[in-house]
């Protein structure tokens, strides 16, 4: 029985579940929102916010027991002065989980975990993304019109019969 037992194994040795979440937490830090297993998801929330707390502190120690953990420095970077001063007045829960159903191929369970207060910055940027598909099927549909008007001229030039 697994009694009081925390943590998942997540079908890793410890080293490889350690370079997991290491790299699941880098990527959270970095993209503000990524896509995984629910299981991996969940597993990173205690991890992530464990490191925004320590982060918190802002001091010296604090910065280099998350630089032992996160290894790249523009992460860190990030995390100090822009995460911090977002999303550290919180008193935890600065992460989201979202299920989002099974996958296909192996019926596991996705999930998305994002940053609490960064959902603007996706939702943002994927206006821009909106835009720009939209400018660029408008610019598909004007393409297709204009050759649409060439083709009827051309079959109205060759119904004129010659004198």
């Amino acid at each position: 029985m697994r009694h009081n037992v925390k943590g998942r194994k997540l079908g890793r040795t410890a080293s490889h579940r350690k370079a997991t979440l290491n790299s699941l937490a880098t990527s959270l830090l970095k993209y503000k929102r990524i896509k995984t297993t629910l299981a991996k998801a969940k597993e990173t929330r205690t991890f992530a916010e464990k490191l925004v707390t320590k982060a918190r502190k802002g001091d010296l120690h604090a910065k280099k027991q998350v630089m032992d953990l996160i290894k790249d420095k523009e992460v860190v970077k990030e995390l100090f002065s822009e995460i911090i001063p977002k999303i550290g007045d919180r008193p935890g829960g600065y992460t989201r989980v979202i299920k989002l159903g099974h996958r296909m191929g192996d019926a596991a369970q996705m999930a998305i975990i994002e940053l609490v207060d960064y959902n603007e910055v996706v939702t943002a940027r994927e206006a821009q993304q909106k835009e720009k598909r939209e400018t660029k099927a408008k610019e598909k549909e004007a393409k297709a019109k204009a050759e649409r008007e060439n083709q009827t001229l051309e079959e109205q030039a060759a119904e004129v019969p010659k004198k």
